[in-house]
C-alpha cells in the first residue's frame, strides 16, 4: 500500500520526457521539422511551379486564359521567381508548410516509433526487419499525411499565387487564415481534404522511402561497420533516405500538386481531373511518363538536405533533452 502511494511522487519527480515520452517526441520532431522546413523551402516552391508548367489538362479545357510560362528549368525557375516576384516570394506560403509538418512529422515519427518499439517488435539483435520497417514506414507516412492534409492543401494554392499575380488574375488568398476559410466555405469539410488521397499516397511511399531507408541503414552501419551513433552516421543513413524517398515520391507528388491546385465547382468538385488516377493517366497521354518526374531534381535537392537537417536536428534535440537515440 505504501508503495503503491509513493508511486504517483515517484511519477511526478521524473523527468519529462519519462513522464510524457510520446508526447515529447511529438513536440521534438516539430521542431526539427520546421527547422529543416524553413531551410529548404525555396527549393519546394520551386518543385511546385515545375509540376504545374505545361499542365495537358489546363491545356485541353482551356482553364489557365493568359499568357503560358515556359518550361524553364529548377535554377531558372528559381531565378525567375527572384526577378518577377522578389526574393521574399520564395518563402510565399511557408508558414502552413511549417504548420504542415508540425502535424505531420509530429505524427508520423511518433506513430513509427510505436509500431516499431510496441507493434511489431524488433529482434534480439536490436535490428528491425526491412519488411517491418517498411510497413511501419508506410503507414506512419499515410496516417501523418492524413491528419495534415488541409495545410498541405493551402501551402500548394497559397505557392500559386505570385504566378496568378503574373498572369493578370486576381489572387485567391490574403493570408493562410483566409485561405482555410475560403478554402471550407466553397467546399466544406471535404474541401479541406481535396486531394488527401494522393497525398497519402506520395506520403506512404516518401515514408517507405524516408523512414525505412534512414532506420534500416543508420541500424546497419550500426551492427555491420565500426562507425557509431553519431553525426557522421546520422549523415549517411539521412543522405541515403532523401534520394530513395524523392524516387519512390516524386510521381505522386505531382500528381497530388496538380489536383491541389486545380479549379473546383462550387460542390468542391474538380474541373480537370475526376481521381489521382485519372490525372496520372492524363498526364502520361499527355505530356509522357516523364512528366511524372517533373520537379525531380529540386525535389531531391530539397529532400536530401531536408533529411539531412531534420534527422541531424532531430537526432541532437533528443540526446539534448534526455531521450534515446532514434
Amino acid at each position: 500500500m505504501l508503495h503503491a502511494e509513493c508511486c504517483p511522487q515517484e511519477e511526478r519527480s521524473l523527468p519529462f520526457p519519462e513522464r510524457w515520452p510520446r508526447t515529447s517526441k511529438f513536440a521534438l520532431s516539430a521542431c526539427a521539422a520546421a527547422v529543416a522546413e524553413l531551410v529548404t523551402f525555396p527549393l519546394d516552391l520551386t518543385k511546385t511551379r515545375l509540376q504545374i508548367q505545361g499542365e495537358a489538362a489546363v491545356c485541353r479545357y482551356g482553364a489557365a486564359a493568359g499568357r503560358a510560362v515556359p518550361y524553364r528549368g529548377m535554377l531558372r525557375t528559381a531565378a525567375g521567381i527572384v526577378q518577377e516576384e522578389g526574393l521574399r516570394k520564395l518563402w510565399q506560403g511557408a508558414t502552413p508548410a511549417v504548420y504542415r509538418h508540425i502535424v505531420y512529422s509530429g505524427v508520423r515519427m511518433v506513430t513509427y516509433e510505436h509500431i516499431r518499439d510496441s507493434v511489431l517488435g524488433r529482434a534480439e539483435d536490436e535490428s528491425f526487419p526491412l519488411w517491418r520497417s517498411v510497413v511501419g514506414g508506410m503507414a506512419a507516412g499515410a496516417i501523418g499525411q492524413f491528419f495534415a492534409s488541409p495545410t498541405d492543401l493551402v501551402k500548394v494554392q497559397m505557392q500559386m499565387e505570385g504566378k496568378r499575380r503574373l498572369e493578370g488574375k486576381p489572387l485567391r488568398f490574403h493570408g493562410v487564415h483566409h485561405a482555410f476559410v475560403k478554402i471550407l466555405s466553397e467546399g466544406g469539410i471535404r474541401g479541406l481534404w481535396a486531394g488527401w488521397v494522393p497525398n497519402v499516397q506520395r506520403a506512404a511511399l516518401v515514408n517507405m522511402g524516408d523512414l525505412t531507408t534512414y532506420d534500416s541503414v543508420k541500424h546497419f552501419l550500426l551492427l555491420n561497420t565500426p562507425l557509431q551513433d553519431n553525426s557522421v552516421t546520422h549523415s549517411i543513413a539521412s543522405v541515403c533516405s532523401g534520394l530513395v524517398a524523392a524516387i519512390l515520391g516524386t510521381p505522386a507528388d505531382v500528381v497530388k500538386t496538380r489536383i491541389m491546385n486545380q479549379p473546383r465547382d462550387k460542390q468542391g468538385r474538380g474541373l480537370l481531373y475526376k481521381s489521382s488516377a485519372d490525372c496520372l493517366i492524363q498526364a502520361i497521354q499527355g505530356e509522357g511518363f516523364m512528366s511524372l518526374y517533373k520537379g525531380f531534381l529540386p525535389t531531391w535537392m530539397r529532400m536530401a538536405p531536408w533529411s539531412l537537417v531534420f534527422w541531424l536536428t532531430y537526432e541532437q534535440i533528443r540526446r539534448i533533452c534526455g531521450v534515446s537515440s532514434f
